[in-house]
């Protein structure tokens, strides 16, 4: 497992100068959810279900209902609310499957703290904000966890901290970089993997005893410290 810390730094150099994807080569970050969308996703059921798709690709609203003990009614009503706001969308790739029931999946949507100055915003937020840190240590623990479960795949995962002193542009430059990088790539693992499933390969293929293809899941913060005292 790819795992780093950096110690605290400075840089004197000068600057030269977005939690589901733009297709332009520099791959834009997704639209800023408005407060209205953050209002909706903050109902805890809204919450889990879309939780789940994000795991799990996508799913029926039955599913859904099955796997949160809920009644598809209530399932039902709050994917359409998701898809209202744009958080949840058909999945086209499924749309012949499963007969007359939907499937959906996720829409990538960033979060600007700008939105959280609307009072009737703020506090639907912090508990958005809560559950999107609890799911992410919950994944984060459950990798920990698998142990010798997870083969080969440990030594290809990273983990990294860094602490750095960097001033606006430089921190800009930092995040553009590590977009621009990151976006052509996971853009260019999406068509193929978009491909494999039209020529009906099989999901989580294996070769040698090791899965060639798993869902990743990518985190990424960058941001400034809070002051000192």
């Amino acid at each position: 497992m790819a795992t780093e810390s950096k110690t605290p730094s400075q840089t004197n150099s000068r600057g030269s100068l977005s939690a589901p994807s733009g297709t332009a080569a520099t791959g834009p970050l997704p639209a800023p959810m408005t407060s209205e969308a953050i209002r909706a996703f903050a109902h805890p059921l809204r919450t889990a279900m879309y939780q789940y798709l994000t795991a799990h690709g996508s799913a029926t609203a039955s599913q859904l209902a099955r796997h949160l003990g809920e009644s598809t009614g209530q399932t039902s009503y709050h994917l359409r609310q998701l898809e209202r706001h744009g958080l949840i969308e058909d999945d086209p790739e499924k749309a012949d499957v499963g007969g007359r029931e939907r499937w959906w999946r996720t829409v990538s949507f960033s979060l600007d703290p700008r939105a959280f100055e609307d009072p009737a915003a703020r506090t639907a937020a912090a508990v958005a904000l809560r559950a999107v840190v609890a799911e992410r240590a919950r994944t984060l623990q459950a990798w920990f966890d698998s142990g010798a479960a997870a083969g080969a795949w440990v030594d290809v995962s990273l983990h990294r901290e860094s602490t750095v002193e960097l001033t606006m542009a430089e921190l800009e430059e930092v995040s553009d970089a590590i977009n621009s990088a990151a976006e052509p790539l996971l853009e260019q693992a999406k068509r193929r993997a978009e491909q494999q499933r039209r020529a009906g390969a099989p999901v989580g293929v294996e070769s040698r005893g090791i899965s060639e293809r798993r869902r990743v899941r990518l985190y990424l913060d960058v941001f400034p410290l809070a002051l000192d005292d």
